[in-house]
């Protein structure tokens, strides 16, 4: 059988609900069944580049950035510098005007959580393209699953019996801090993330500010990373699918890219850390023990460094955006004994090629 025949049979299975009410189960129709994973063998040419127009720009001309917010009945700062918690605004009815100073918050804060967003959730997937499309070019995911006839709209899913994520099971820990698709030429920038079905505990999500990560280190070591660049590389991911999990599909072969270690956030000037325990390979330039010595201090300094992260707890009807070009984030598969199902979808526009920190930095290529 066949990994679409596999998926086709998994998901029409997972479309129905169990329900235990006394000694009786009961099976009700999953009101998301139309966007469980579907793993189309459609195969897609290489991405090309384009020009990215960051709709946080338009934001910083007008007179008040944050009016967005003006009729929120709650907003509590996670922490002092990530994240920001709001009530009482509906994404759904956000116009161009609202959604370019969404962005810039965003930028500024890095991550944004959004309660009390069912109307956005339920809109369905056209609403989530023609959302997506403001922030910027929607990203095809080259492994992950997607509602049938949707590619642009990438799939979290686990349950008792199946799970389609990227995970690596012969770890001590499910914690794996990354950004997303760093590998690509033009990695996303403004990320819109929600669950349609989650376990009752459990299953929350990690996200660090890789701008304070980049601030706690000293600034003869930060003027060397700013010269340095690394490889991201897509072909763990790809190779994992190829063994048969996930889905089974490549549907664009996998690539490798080279960014700066920091890189400069075009619309509020902050400097950032680029680097991930996921996606990052090697420093260019640098021998191979050079190399894996810096990254390793790197990658455990933002696993450590718990007063610079924020910990999103799940509701439902909960809407997380973030800025992948300054944050790095980590699901936590903590849930897995309930038997509980996990369902996720991610909106990923692509941003500008990353910009050094540090000008007139000649990033190579491979």
């Amino acid at each position: 059988m066949s990994a679409i025949e596999t998926v086709t049979e998994v998901s029409q299975t997972l479309s129905t609900l169990n329900l235990r009410g006394g000694d009786q189960e009961q099976t009700a129709p999953y009101c998301y069944a139309n966007l469980l994973p579907h793993f189309s063998p459609e195969q897609y040419p290489p991405l090309t580049p384009f020009k990215h127009e960051d709709p946080g720009f338009r934001a910083l001309k007008h007179t008040d950035p944050r009016a967005f917010l003006k009729n929120a009945t709650n907003v509590v700062e996670l922490t002092p510098n990530l994240g920001t918690e709001v009530c009482g605004v509906n994404l759904a009815t956000l116009d161009s005007e609202g959604r370019d100073q969404l962005a810039l918050e965003v930028a500024r804060r890095g991550l944004m959580v959004f309660r009390g967003q069912h109307e956005f959730i339920d809109r369905g997937p056209d609403s989530y393209l023609e959302w997506g499309r403001h922030f910027g070019r929607l990203h095809i995911h080259p492994t992950s699953g997607h509602p049938k006839d949707y590619p642009q709209i990438h799939l979290v899913y686990k349950d008792a019996k199946s799970s389609y994520n990227f995970e690596r099971e012969d770890s001590i820990t499910s914690t794996v801090w990354h950004s997303d698709v760093s590998y690509e030429l033009q990695p996303p920038g403004l990320t819109t993330f929600f669950l349609l079905s989650q376990p009752t505990t459990g299953g929350d999500t990690l996200f660090t500010s890789q701008i304070s990560t980049l601030k706690k280190l000293s600034p003869s070591f930060v003027a060397f990373l700013r010269t340095l660049s690394a490889v991201h590389s897509g072909v763990e991911q790809a190779q994992f699918s190829r063994s048969g999990k996930r889905g089974g599909i490549v549907r664009r072969e996998p690539v490798e890219h080279v960014h700066p270690l920091v890189r400069r956030h075009p619309v509020t000037g902050e400097e950032a850390l680029y680097v991930n325990r996921q996606f990052t390979t090697r420093i260019v330039g640098l021998k191979r023990e050079e190399s894996e010595t810096i990254l390793k201090f790197l990658y455990d300094h933002i696993d450590k460094s718990a007063d610079l992260q924020a910990r999103v707890k799940w509701q439902p009807g909960t809407v997380v955006l973030w800025d992948n070009r300054v944050t790095a984030h980590s699901a936590i598969v903590d849930y897995g004994k309930s038997n509980e199902r996990r369902h996720g979808a991610r909106i990923t526009p692509q941003a500008e090629r990353p910009i050094p920190a540090l000008e007139g930095l000649e990033v190579p290529s491979i």
